[in-house]
This record gives C-alpha cells, structure tokens and sequence, in this order.
C-alpha cells in the first residue's frame, strides 16, 4: 500500500512540477576534502613483496609501471602524465623509485592470508617516505579479497609507514577485479577489452595498484584528501571507479587508444614500451574525475 502511494504521489508530483526529474535530483557536486593530515611528498621508495608464484614476466610489468609513473620523456599520453595530477594536491610532487624486493614463493604464512597479515608482512620494511606493496598471486585467497581487490593501510610503531595490498584476480573473481580486460559479474556484458600486455590477472593488478598509489600518496595516514566516512572514503582515484577515457559510464569505460598488432586497449604509455589502462584520477583544480584520453 505504502509502495503505490509513493508511486501516485510522485506521478502527481511530475505532472505538476514544470520540469524533468533529473531536475529535481541533480548529481552532487565531487569535492575531497582535505583533512590537515600529512601527504606523501618528494621522493618515495617503493618496497615490493611478492607473496606465491609469480613469473619474471609478471614481475617485470609491475615493476616497469612503478618505473613509468616517475619517469620524463615518455609519448604522451603517459603513466607519468597520468600520475602528476597528485601535484595538483598539497605540498608538491610525488616521486617514486622502486627500493627493495623480496619473493616469499614458498607460502610462509599459508594459501589464505587474514588482515593482520598483511601490515606483519609490510612490516618487513619500515621507514619513512616509503611504501610497501605486497603483491599476493592468483592461487593466494586474501580476507575480503573480491569484496575489495587491494587496500591501503599504515603499520604502526616508532616510525609509521604506508603499504598497499593487490592481489591477482585471475582466478578468483576477474569479474569483479579486473574489469574491463574480463566480462564483470554484474550489468551489462559487453566483450571484454584485450589487455595490453597479455596478462587479464597482472593487467587488473595495475589498474588497482594505480588506484592505491594515488589514494595512499594523497591520504596515506586517512587524514589527508577524501570524501565521506575516514573508514570507508572516497579517495583520489576510488571517487572516479569505472571511468578509463572520455564518455564513460557504468559499464562502459569510455573512448580509449587500441594497439593495432594486438587490438589491446590502453591509455597510457611506459617505459620499454610498455602500454597501460588507467583509471580516472580526481583533479583538485576542476573537481572533477580526468582521464587520460
């Protein structure tokens, strides 16, 4: 009863009212905050974790992105194009340098890794100005892992360090994680798009590692830029989900550049060639998500 009067009101209420519902509910305004919190500015070492197996090819693509995203002289448009929005946010630049790795292939902690594990393992290298990332492998099950693809957290102690967490999502929840190389879940079924460097897993990895770096440098400590509740904001680039060029929309991911001898879908040039999605980035100066194409 309650649901058809809900209906004849707002029937009622659109015939007598002179203009459109998208009027009446017009989109709010997209503005991250800034918390006074400190930001990750300057130069910033980048520490890997490689938690399973993965191969030098694997490794070497996400290593050949961080890389990219400091890196000058790249064709445009390029990942360091891409990541020099986060200037636009206080204090400057980010610079990031890959420091050290470490490749735990044996499962120290097991196949199913609980949150806590996850800042033990950052653990490995604290410091300031750095970030750990771990990097756990398609067959690694992660507490809350397709509910989430990767989180960004800090390690308490005397010195309070960020760290990220992606894992691969080739086998567990493609759908979900890496879109739009595979078919989602949810909504419209389009073809999935050829991922630029043959690999649906590691190709999603990048585009939630993009996410994360650019939500930690700019809200490393969750007192820095974000929208809504500190527990559950929207950040740099998780403000602007689902959006990769121009004219996207749920379940579309917009206009993008496309390899001729591959038919790959990209946005965004690397070094040694290499060739990335990435996704839309929230610009301080015009409020608004940007893409790279």
């Amino acid at each position: 009863m309650a649901a058809s009067v809900y209906k004849l009101a707002t029937f009622f209420l659109l015939c007598i009212i002179p203009f459109s519902f998208s009027e009446l509910v017009q989109e709010q305004p997209l503005v991250l905050k800034y918390h006074n919190g400190p930001l990750l500015k300057g130069k910033i070492t980048v520490n890997l974790i490689w938690y399973g197996k993965f191969t030098p090819a694997q490794r070497s693509i996400i290593v050949d992105f961080i890389n990219s995203v400091s890196s000058g002289n790249l064709k445009l448009p390029s990942a360091s194009s891409w990541w020099k929005t986060t200037e636009k946010y206080k204090s400057g630049s980010s610079t990031l340098v890959v420091g050290k790795q470490v490749l735990f292939e044996n499962y120290p902690l097991g196949k199913i890794l609980k949150n806590p594990h996850l800042p033990a393992l950052a653990g490995k290298f604290n410091g300031v100005d750095t970030i750990s990332i771990i990097l756990t492998a398609k067959d690694v099950a992660v507490e809350g892992f397709c509910m989430r693809c990767g989180t960004h957290g800090s390690t308490r102690g005397p010195v309070r360090s960020a760290f990220i967490w992606v894992g691969n999502s080739e086998t567990q929840c493609p759908g979900e994680c890496a879109w739009p190389f595979h078919q989602p879940i949810y909504g419209p079924q389009t073809p999935p798009l050829v991922a630029p460097n043959g690999d649906v897993g590691v190709d999603g990895m990048i585009i939630n590692l993009a996410t994360l770096l650019a939500n930690t440098v700019t809200n490393p400590f969750n007192n820095g830029y974000f929208q809504g509740p500190a527990n559950a904001p929207l950040e740099a680039v998780s403000a602007c989900t689902g959006k990769f060029g121009s004219g996207s929309y749920p379940g579309y991911p917009g206009t993008l550049l496309v390899e001729k001898s591959t038919g790959a879908s990209y946005n965004a040039n690397g070094v040694k060639g290499r060739k990335y999605l990435l996704p839309a980035m929230w610009d301080p100066q015009t409020s608004a998500c940007k893409t790279l194409v």
